[in-house]
């Protein structure tokens, strides 16, 4: 009797696969069963046959779906990525998923992965074809790795943040690794390395993140710059920076197909020799993932051809231009290349929702709340309007260093010193995280004062504490907080998207153009509130201006409240009359604004006076009593939050996932801004007082930020 055979049923996820295999050599041997058993987190054994070879299974099934994702495009970024799926496959058949990159241009790879264990189901991406056709949409997966996928940790774009999201969630998250893909031509920033010095010296316990190098010889359009070192340079530079354990994977050492050059691909390898590598770079992968969590520094260098396994090698890999399609020879032969069949998706899909407990989008560390402890009543100390003059920064300090006190979890971060900026209480009260103890500094292994000198490496680690669900404040002169702004930028837009909600990522920064204009043209940077100025469209980001020590604890107060927002304060560290209560201030944040002096004249006329920042009322004020002397009134209204002086058309408020929708309405804007004529004044960019320029209908102009005008007093 012969018995009918059924052909294998296609899993429903794989519809839309453009080529499927036929036979995959070993199957029957080594893909019978999943290597990653029910009720597991991972393989038993790095060097287990059948993992080996289903890991070898999952890089060839990363490296299909990338190039297929993004030739249905035309568009994206699939050589790079391609060069590290080995190690992705490993992290995830390890059961290491809380998967961070500093590489933007990985996101396809990084989709694909989180595609393959069913994270994506939860934005309605069931299919390779859903995948494909939400591939570079707006409402889909952006070409850059944003806020909103499900199972994914951290944005990715600009080169030299991803180290910060690996070292907030390794801080946050004792005895979980943080695996984080760096590029080479990435690793030219000088962001990467200076960061992870000052992070290991603060934090010398903490080493449950892992860097991984993808070296793979180019950058986006050449050879990357780190391409002519040796192993043994390479592996000096990481040992001088303080790692102690470099662990490097030469793909060189497997091949067996007479490849030039330093790097090569392994899907050329013979059969054999693709295990061999697959089983070194599980090995490896394992190695480094135990070592770093058992309390050594530790870097993965896993060096192979950029583009190994799809359309083109080296930087041609790196993006794919119109005409690159899924018709194109070359991206079919490739494909076809690395077709599975039916029965490897299936077997490659299992393990990797098994991995780790579960798909991403339910295990990852950032998709759940991460508690907070109740702060309890804040120590507010409501100053006498007319009283003695106060620094507002010292008095927000004072609040800062209760918060920390309560919160154990909190860091500030300075890059310019406490000190210099009016809060050296904050250093008092939670010190300066030193491994040398010195009470004269207020310095100490335990502290919560996070100074590195360099911008980026303070708003690394607060933004992305802060994303991650921990409170955080970055503390900066104004003027030199342009180097941070990239990651928080990228931080606040990512926490506009968020599917869950985290505290604001708050910032305090001092002396703005009048106050530090004296110090030279170093310290005046206009751009820096015209970077927030824009920003505040983007619908989460509140720059707050507070009037005085009373206006700066009551903004403190409610950024402290806020959550997936970007908040900065911006005040003067110089003593300063008090102008307003906390009960000003408060209705000041709901509105916009607050007016805070109003003459009349005879005649009726009179002009308003629209002012941003704390030492800009100064000369408004006594503008005020030369008008009164002539006859004309004035209205003096303090711009506290001028986000809400937008119309709400304004701002992309509605796409923000804990979406703010209050606004001044047009009759209070009417009565605070109502008059013969406006005048804007800022010592900043005029770009923040747009809202107000937008609205108004009176004959208006703008008083702002020249080069030399802040050099000597607020009144000249």
């Amino acid at each position: 009797m012969t018995v009918a055979t059924s052909k294998p049923k296609t899993p429903a996820f794989c519809d839309g696969i453009q080529h499927f295999a036929d036979t995959l050599p070993d199957f029957d041997a080594y893909g019978h069963t999943p290597a990653i058993a029910p009720d597991t987190t991972a393989i038993t054994a790095a060097d287990e046959p059948a993992a080996v070879y289903q890991t070898l299974l999952a890089a060839d099934a990363l490296r299909y779906l990338t190039l297929q994702v993004t030739a249905s495009k035309q568009s994206g970024h699939p050589g790079g990525f391609a060069s590290i799926a080995d190690g992705i496959a490993a992290l995830v058949m390890l059961g290491h998923k809380n998967l961070i990159t500093e590489v933007g241009h990985h996101a396809p790879g990084f989709y694909s992965t989180v595609f393959m264990d069913s994270s994506l189901e939860a934005m309605d991406i069931h299919t390779v074809q859903d995948l494909c056709d939400r591939f570079r949409e707006t409402h889909g997966l952006l070409g850059h790795l944003s806020g909103q996928i499900p199972g994914l940790l951290n944005p990715a774009g600009p080169l030299g943040q991803g180290q910060h999201f690996a070292m907030a969630g390794a801080k946050l998250h004792p005895g979980t690794l943080f695996p984080v893909t760096i590029g080479d031509g990435g690793l030219g920033e000088p962001y990467i390395m200076s960061s992870f010095g000052h992070f290991t010296t603060a934090y010398p316990t903490v080493t449950n993140f892992l860097p991984i190098l993808v070296w793979n010889g180019y950058s986006q359009e050449h050879h990357s710059m780190v391409s002519t070192q040796s192993n043994d340079a390479m592996i000096a530079y990481w040992r001088g920076n303080g790692f102690k354990n470099v662990i490097l994977v030469d793909a060189k050492d497997f091949d067996d197909a007479d490849q030039p050059g330093a790097y090569v691909d392994s899907t050329a390898f013979s059969f054999k020799q693709r295990l061999a590598f697959t089983q070194s770079v599980l090995a490896a992968t394992d190695q480094a993932a135990q070592a770093a969590l058992g309390g050594t520094l530790t870097v993965l260098i896993i060096k192979q051809l950029k583009g190994a396994g799809v359309h083109k090698r080296g930087a041609q890999s790196h993006n794919l231009y119109p005409g690159d399609s899924l018709d194109k020879d070359y991206i079919v032969a490739a494909l076809k290349a690395r077709a599975l069949t039916p029965a490897a998706w299936d077997l490659v899909r299992t393990n990797f929702a098994r991995a780790m407990g579960g798909p991403n989008a339910q295990t990852a560390v950032t998709e759940s709340v991460l508690p907070v402890p109740d702060l309890g009543q804040l120590p507010l100390v409501e100053f006498p309007v007319g009283g003695d003059k106060q620094v507002a920064t010292t008095a927000m300090g004072a609040i800062v260093g209760y918060v920390g006190q309560q919160d154990p979890r909190f860091v500030v971060t300075n890059a310019d010193g406490n000190a210099a900026s009016g809060i050296n209480n904050i250093n008092q009260a939670l010190k300066i995280i030193h491994p040398t103890t010195d009470d004269l500094y207020f310095q100490g292994p335990e502290g919560q004062v996070y100074e590195p000198l360099s911008e980026d490496a303070c708003a690394g680690l607060a933004a992305a504490q802060a994303l991650f669900g921990a409170r955080t404040l970055w503390c900066s002169y104004e003027s030199f907080a342009i180097n941070g702004l990239p990651i928080w930028q990228t931080v606040t837009q990512a926490m506009a998207e968020l599917r869950r909600p985290t505290p604001a990522t708050v910032t305090l920064f001092t002396a703005g153009a009048l106050e530090q204009g004296r110090n030279g043209w170093t310290h005046q940077r206009p751009e820096i509130e015209n970077y927030f100025a824009g920003m505040m469209r983007n619908g989460n980001v509140f720059p707050l201006f507070p009037v005085d020590a009373n206006s700066i604890q009551a903004c403190y107060e409610w950024a402290l409240q806020a959550q997936n927002k970007g908040v900065t304060i911006t005040a003067s560290k110089s003593p300063l009359p008090i102008r307003t209560t906390l009960a000003q201030t408060r209705q000041a944040l709901a509105q916009g604004a607050i007016a805070l002096h109003s003459t009349e004249s005879g005649a009726g006329k009179q002009v308003v006076f629209a002012v941003i920042g704390d030492m800009t009322l100064i000369p408004v004020l006594e503008a005020v009593e030369q008008l009164a002397e002539q006859g004309i009134g004035a209205r003096v209204v303090s711009i506290v939050n001028p986000r809400r002086l937008y119309r709400p058309t304004d701002v992309a408020w509605e796409s923000c996932s804990e979406a703010d929708s209050a606004f001044l309405s047009d009759a209070d804007f009417a009565a605070l801004f109502g008059g013969d004529a406006l005048i804007g004044v800022t010592g900043g960019s005029s770009a923040m007082l747009e809202p107000v320029m937008l609205r108004s209908t009176a004959p208006r102009d703008v008083f702002a930020w020249k080069r030399g005008e802040t050099t000597a007093s607020a009144p000249n």
